[in-house]
């Protein structure tokens, strides 16, 4: 039924078993020191031998359904994550910066302090991490955090490409509870 692909290389002559397909020149056999031919496998283009079974491995534990376990986020937090109205969050991210100020100062007298205009744009900076009811706040309102600046930003409409300077240094930059007080 199926013929041996080696059969027709005599072990005598281990030279005539290279063949020459499509200008390639195959060996199948390999010229062991003592003369005699050793099979060698045939390979696929990118195919690599299979050696072992590639099935993974599972370990096997025994649950407790009474141990408790929670996530991660619910480990760090303890509590659960504040909700935000995100068809709020949209409408407020379009605002203008005065629109957004008076908001600010309005529902959230805490941030008033803290906001500062750079150019079209309001930024909060905090000293440290604040906790998940500020951020849910900060975030309801439109702004969202900048990881390279430390800072919640508020585009005020201004949807602008990243800067690789500090905008500050462009831009006018002021915190309007002082300008109140003036």
């Amino acid at each position: 039924m199926f013929s041996n692909p080696f059969s027709a290389f005599s072990a005598s002559r281990p030279s005539r078993a290279c063949l020459r397909t499509g200008g390639r020149t195959r060996c199948p056999l390999k010229t062991t020191p003592a003369g005699r031919p050793v099979p060698q496998a045939f390979f696929v283009k990118g195919e690599r031998p299979r050696t072992h079974s590639s099935k993974k491995k599972i370990m096997k534990t025994n649950t407790n359904s009474d141990s408790r376990l929670l996530n991660r986020t619910a480990q760090r937090n303890g509590d659960k994550l504040q909700r935000i109205d995100f068809a709020r969050r949209n409408r407020n991210r379009g605002l203008p910066t005065e629109s957004l100020l008076s908001l600010i100062r309005r529902e959230a007298p805490e941030f008033w302090e803290l906001a500062e205009v750079v150019g079209r744009w309001v930024w909060i900076q905090f000293d440290g991490k604040q906790p998940s009811q500020i951020t849910a706040v900060l975030s309801e309102f439109g702004f969202h955090w900048n990881r390279r600046r430390q800072a919640w930003q508020h585009p005020c409409g201004q949807m602008t490409a990243r800067a690789d300077f500090d905008p500050r240094r462009k831009y006018r930059s002021y915190f309007p509870a002082d300008a109140n007080l003036a």
